[in-house]
């Protein structure tokens, strides 16, 4: 059996194991918390930690004591104010006490318990029940990722992987095998013994008896533990399939897109960014911008850039079949896309956009979202793809956002969990 005893420093805080003991036992309050905190603050602002509170009550432990037991008797005084049958009126508030504690006669209480999320743990809870959709392992990545599986038992290895039964299964055959012969041998013998011994023949009776005690000198001289006998669990070491997934984000930078309506779809590709990259090592991301004309972009021109100009959203979807075909094989990757648009296009070009999606594109992809930030009343972009949305429930969805307060929302209702059909 392995015993793995964990001795890694903790510096300041000596606790690391009774903390992760915490925040589990307390997880309803911490991602009600966190929820609260994502309401408050602004996208830009999510990489920080947030200082959670939970009310006294509920950390108070049970106490286990002596009740009194046996019988006995009491006498309770009465009183002058009531008698049966009245209604006695509900107490009133009392001071004292601190943040809705346990307030008491003497003014003393208990404070609720106020302590300080960090920056990883806070997103971990803001992202703990989001996904990618649909996700498959397409593909077998190389020696990146690894397990290890039971092979057998080895006949050399470290004392932690030491397989106890089977040394001892091992060392047991091998006594047997060791002493087979000579046991059989030896059950001759005493019954030779005892012939010799009711015939009378002495001379007999010695020399099988010097003969028997020669076979267990022999016998007890055979180990009850060899080297030789030592097995150890085997583990070896296979790859794993991993899955391998590409986001394509398609923001539309328009003119008819303003500046509040850009930093809204900025601030829904900057969360869409954030979970991904914390979630999924292997996930790459394309950006693609697009106003007439669509073009592939780094990062930094992708939130960045002031490029703008008429508006052809065909444009975008078409650089991204071309970027599939290219680069990113169905038949191995997890394809996934997220536009963010305010619907504003060419007339003749919204049922391209429809036609072109529905034919070329969602056949590819896993999970393809489209986002309208707008306040204005939808328009032809939005009545071609909720078309898409009652033929492709699985693989499209579409939301609107007319505030910065709607991001996160719409962002949990696109990525969160489902049950697998």
């Amino acid at each position: 059996m392995t015993y793995i005893i964990d001795r890694r420093l903790n510096s300041k805080n000596k606790s690391a194991v009774n903390r992760q003991r915490f925040l589990e036992r307390y997880r309803a309050h911490i991602k009600r918390a966190v929820s609260d905190a994502v309401d408050k603050r602004s996208i830009t602002d999510m990489e920080r930690g947030e200082e959670v509170t939970i009310p006294a009550r509920d950390i108070s432990e049970p106490v286990f004591h002596h009740g009194s037991g046996g019988r006995r008797s009491a006498v309770h005084p009465g009183n002058k104010e009531f008698v049966q049958g009245d209604r006695i009126p509900r107490p009133g508030g009392s001071g004292g006490g601190g943040g809705g504690g346990e307030a008491s006669d003497s003014g003393e209480g208990v404070d609720d318990f106020v302590f300080q999320l960090s920056r990883d743990e806070f997103l971990d809870y803001l992202f703990d029940d989001l996904e990618l959709p649909n996700l498959t392992k397409r593909h077998l990545k190389g020696d990146a990722s690894f397990k290890y599986e039971r092979a057998g038992f080895a006949t050399d290895g470290v004392p932690a992987k030491l397989s106890v039964f089977r040394t001892l299964q091992q060392a047991k055959a091998r006594r047997i095998a060791l002493s087979g012969q000579s046991r059989r041998r030896m059950v001759e013998l005493e019954e030779g013994i005892a012939e010799a011994a009711g015939e009378g023949d002495e001379v007999t009776g010695m020399r099988l008896r010097s003969e028997l005690a020669r076979l267990e000198r022999r016998e007890r001289r055979i180990p009850f533990l060899d080297d030789t006998d030592l097995r150890y669990n085997l583990h070896v070491k296979k790859p794993v399939p991993t899955s391998q997934a590409v986001m394509f984000c398609l923001m539309d930078v328009s003119g008819s897109m303003d500046q509040a309506t850009k930093d809204i779809a900025k601030r829904f590709y900057l969360l869409l960014y954030m979970f991904l990259k914390r979630h999924y090592e292997r996930t790459e991301v394309v950006f693609i911008r697009h106003h007439t004309t669509a073009r592939e972009v780094d990062e930094h021109d992708f939130f960045y850039s002031r490029e703008t100009g008429g508006t052809v959203v065909s444009s975008a979807l078409k650089l991204m079949k071309e970027i599939v075909d290219e680069r990113y094989s169905p038949d191995t990757w997890n394809i996934y896309a997220a536009q963010a648009s305010d619907g504003d296009n060419w007339n003749d070009d919204s049922p391209i956009c429809g036609k072109f999606l529905s034919e070329q594109l969602l056949p590819l992809v896993q999970y393809f979202a489209y986002i309208e930030i707008t306040q204005r009343s939808h328009q032809a972009l939005w009545r071609e793809y909720e078309r898409l949305a009652g033929e492709h429930a699985d693989a499209f969805a579409m939301r609107h956002i007319t505030a910065p307060g709607d991001i996160f929302p719409v962002f949990h209702d696109l990525f969160q969990k489902r049950e697998a059909a």
